[in-house]
């Protein structure tokens, strides 16, 4: 898959300081995501296809296999619309 990933433009993506956690906020309130949910969401910048953000994210932590966890979530995000394929 070579699509570019980028944040959907309803919703922005943010380190919460109160929550000490990255969250996505939306007019209707706000998701509070999981250390590696917000590894992967702050790799969906415009930028970054989805096998750049593994290979990036298996760079960072070595020895892992991330590439089901990474798809997997990606899948998710974009089911619930947080991310897109750039235009």
């Amino acid at each position: 898959m070579s699509e570019i990933l980028e944040i959907a433009p309803t919703f922005r993506f943010q380190w919460e300081e109160a929550q000490d956690c990255y969250v996505i906020l939306y007019p209707e309130g706000m998701v509070k995501l999981s250390g590696s949910a917000g590894e992967i969401m702050k790799r969906c910048d415009g930028n970054k296809s989805t096998g750049e953000i593994i290979a990036e994210l298996e760079t960072a932590f070595p020895g892992v296999d991330l590439e089901d966890d990474v798809r997997n979530f990606i899948e998710n995000a974009r089911d619930n619309g947080w991310i897109r394929y750039k235009p």
